[in-house]
């Protein structure tokens, strides 16, 4: 049992793992209280392709985290991703009514803006404005209470395919949960791992996740730009698992053990025991091998982000450098090869602004979940829900009456 602050909950429904993260919003912060994570089966390319086994790792994941933190979870903010995502810029202009702007002209100027054309399977995700312009004054960034005659905006609109976003809710729905918001999970990540002085700079975030990579460039309070590669980290396993001729459950177990992208760091002595395939004998190679499958593949991902990066304009504003988070990132060689693909100074990225159980969540695999945690409690109105043990007792005698009516 923890206090009695109010909750918000972080679902990150990735390829590889289903993670849930509580986090109790005090006074002077927001304190990590429970963690849940399990392993992710009805996903492939951040998109639902079970929803069964998709329902099942989320009740998992939320039953650890509902156990550690003392609470019933009920309402959640969950991540999507995939490569369906697309973002875009887009502008509108209205007259002013009177002589100072209202939240009715603000209102109104980011509904001109959002008015385009977006095909029928596809839904808006995020309408996020990156800035206003009052009577040709740019750079304002919340106009309220200004005299003006002519308010402009500037907005950045993520959509996303509309079964891929019915489906993550419906998983959520199907586990017991009310989703309070669908979020784009580069823009989660972002909210938890970039400091002040990154996003007033320029910064692009890469979300190295298992199933997808997730570009975000922010500048100052707003997002410049989205994009979502179908490449990540499983691509990396089935790489090893072809190359080395190994089962894809040991290509995973050896690229968390003995995996680098940097073949110039590895000594000529250095070697890798490789499980065989078929009840075959396990074979002794080099770790040079494996660094010459991993190292072309994280290049070739880089290099597409690097090519999207100069698509859409945005190598002016990513001053600061390059932040790399998600599960991949831990990949030993990461930073080395940012670094030398945008010659950017690069650095892991890794929960920050959060108490609690900090020690815990420090690792950039939890980068997404945080920082949905920290969107929902800046997000208003949220979802409040408080720590009650009856909760527990009610939830606990629930499942016991089912059980024993599975029973008679």
């Amino acid at each position: 049992m923890q206090g009695d602050g109010e909750l918000v909950v972080g679902l990150d429904i990735g390829t590889t793992k289903i993670c849930a993260v509580v986090g109790e919003i005090n006074p002077d912060g927001i304190d990590i209280v429970g963690i849940g994570t399990h392993a992710s089966v009805g996903l492939r390319k951040g998109v639902v392709v079970n929803i069964e086994s998709t329902v099942d790792s989320i009740k998992r994941a939320i039953e650890e985290a509902e156990l550690m933190a003392g609470c019933e979870i009920t309402s959640v903010y969950a991540g999507i991703a995939g490569g369906h995502i697309k973002g875009f810029n887009s502008h509108g202009i209205v007259a002013v009514k009177g002589n100072e702007i209202t939240q009715k002209d603000i209102d109104r100027v980011i509904d001109a803006a959002r008015a385009v054309a977006i095909p029928p399977d596809r839904e808006v995700v995020h309408v996020l404005p990156q800035e206003f312009m009052v009577d040709e004054q740019d750079g304002i960034q919340d106009p309220l209470g200004m005299s003006g005659v002519r308010l402009e905006a500037r907005i950045h609109i993520v959509t996303g395919a509309v079964t891929s976003a019915h489906n993550l809710i419906k998983c959520a729905n199907s586990a017991g949960l009310d989703v309070c918001d669908i979020v784009l999970q580069s823009l989660a990540s972002g909210e938890g791992v970039l400091n002040k002085e990154e996003r007033d700079l320029g910064a692009a975030l890469i979300d190295f996740g298992g199933g997808t990579t997730d570009l975000a460039v922010f500048k100052g309070k707003s997002i410049k730009h989205t994009s979502v590669l179908a490449l990540g980290g499983n691509n990396l396993t089935n790489d090893i698992s072809v190359g080395l001729r190994t089962p894809m459950g040991e290509a995973e177990k050896i690229k968390m053990r003995y995996g680098t992208c940097l073949s110039s760091n590895i000594g000529k002595d250095e070697t890798i025991e490789v499980a065989g395939v078929g009840g075959r004998k396990p074979r002794t190679l080099s770790r040079q091998i494996l660094a010459e499958i991993l190292e072309p593949r994280v290049e070739e991902i880089f290099n597409l982000i690097n090519r999207e990066v100069y698509r859409a304009g945005m190598e002016e504003v990513i001053t600061s450098g390059i932040v790399v988070t998600g599960g991949s990132s831990l990949l030993e060689g990461v930073v080395d090869i940012a670094e030398s693909v945008f010659d950017l100074p690069t650095r892991i990225g890794k929960p920050m602004g959060i108490r609690g159980l900090v020690d815990v969540v420090n690792n950039p695999m939890y980068a997404t979940a945080v920082g949905l945690v920290l969107y929902g409690a800046r997000s208003q109105p949220r979802r409040k829900f408080r720590i009650r043990d009856r909760n527990i007792f009610n939830r606990v005698m629930a499942r016991m009456k089912r059980w024993f009516k599975e029973i008679i």
